[in-house]
């Protein structure tokens, strides 16, 4: 009887870790992840940049236009003035408006938006307290106890229109003067009686283009309401 025997062979081990082929794989997986990373925080940042800039556009244009909408909802009457209430000319928007003084009698004051270098600055007189004074300040420039306040920059264009009853939307003064004399003529009848003159200019158009937007904004204001 024979025996049989069996020797075991022994393995080699298998060596561990990546082959090179491997490894470029991995590393190209890691740029490619890298790279798409970057991108995508790179809009999230410029996204992030450009909300914020129309926020702030927004804020400084609803400052602009509520200071608009207080002084045309303030304006004097053309009796008050002695001439329209609301004027423009040109890039220039000129308003006499009625002021409030604490423990005085009200006063009038002479409020113009300018625009300068692409910039809109408000300028306003000191209370007027009679007649002369508010012609001195009507034909005069922005001179000693004037305030100014820039409001806005980086403004391309601005427009304005006023609005006249029977008329529309112009901005000619010389139809708004023809308004004021067609009304003094009326008050002329007897049937009127001491009947207080009529506004020429009721309503009022601003239109704002900044560097900023592609179209220009626009806002339209009730006169003395």
């Amino acid at each position: 009887m024979k025996t049989t025997v069996r020797s075991e062979r022994r393995r080699r081990p298998v060596a561990g870790g990546f082959t090179l082929i491997e490894l470029l794989v991995a590393i190209a997986i890691m740029a490619v992840i890298a790279v798409l990373s970057w991108r995508g925080l790179d809009q999230i940042i410029r996204g992030r940049q450009t909300i914020t800039s129309a926020m702030e556009d927004e804020r400084v244009f609803a400052q602009l236009f509520d200071q608009m909408r207080i002084d045309a909802r303030e304006a004097a009457s053309d009796d008050e003035s002695g001439q329209a209430a609301v004027s423009i000319d040109g890039s220039v928007l000129q308003i006499v408006r009625q002021m409030a003084v604490p423990e005085a009698a009200p006063r009038l004051q002479v409020v113009r938006y300018r625009v300068s270098e692409g910039r809109v600055t408000r300028y306003a007189s000191p209370p007027l307290g009679n007649v002369g004074e508010l012609r001195r300040a009507l034909r005069g420039g922005e001179g000693e106890g004037w305030t100014a306040v820039p409001l806005m920059g980086g403004v391309g264009t601005i427009s304005t229109r006023v609005y006249v009853p029977k008329l529309g939307w112009t901005a000619q003064m010389k139809d708004v003067q023809a308004a004021i004399t067609e009304n003094d003529n009326n008050l002329k009848v007897p049937q009127l009686g001491n009947a207080p003159l009529p506004r020429s200019v009721t309503g009022l158009e601003v239109g704002i283009g900044a560097t900023s937007l592609a179209r220009p904004v626009t806002r339209v204001f009730l006169v003395g309401e």
